[in-house]
């Protein structure tokens, strides 16, 4: 069973699933202006290439409703307007297969 929807991890695309117990080891961060999740593998490279911010340095940033929040510092500032209409990141492959057997089993289609 996952949380969090189905959001992947946005470097290799592996699923979260839910912790047997405590928190979620999955991170979360900001690439491009959009909100991402690293699994626990991911977390260990040194390069997550995630945007940083510009009051502090820090990576610990979170991004919801068009603005960026620092969680080491709390400095908000408004996130780009082109970042909030440019698509994401390509679905990783096999996603739609995926979605449409979920509909399939929640709508009991054959």
């Amino acid at each position: 069973m996952t949380s969090e929807g189905t959001m992947p991890c946005y470097r290799c695309g592996a699923r979260q699933t839910d912790p047997v117990r405590g928190a979620s080891p999955w991170q979360r961060g900001v690439r491009h202006e959009t909100q991402v999740l690293i699994c626990p593998d991911c977390q260990r490279l040194h390069d997550l290439d995630l945007d940083s911010c510009s009051t502090c340095g820090s990576s610990a940033l979170i991004c919801r409703l068009g603005e960026v929040e620092c969680r080491s510092c709390g400095a908000v500032r408004t996130a780009r307007s082109d970042a909030l209409t440019a698509p994401a990141v390509a679905p990783p492959p096999g996603l739609s297969a995926e979605v449409e057997a979920a509909l399939n089993r929640v709508l009991g289609r054959a």
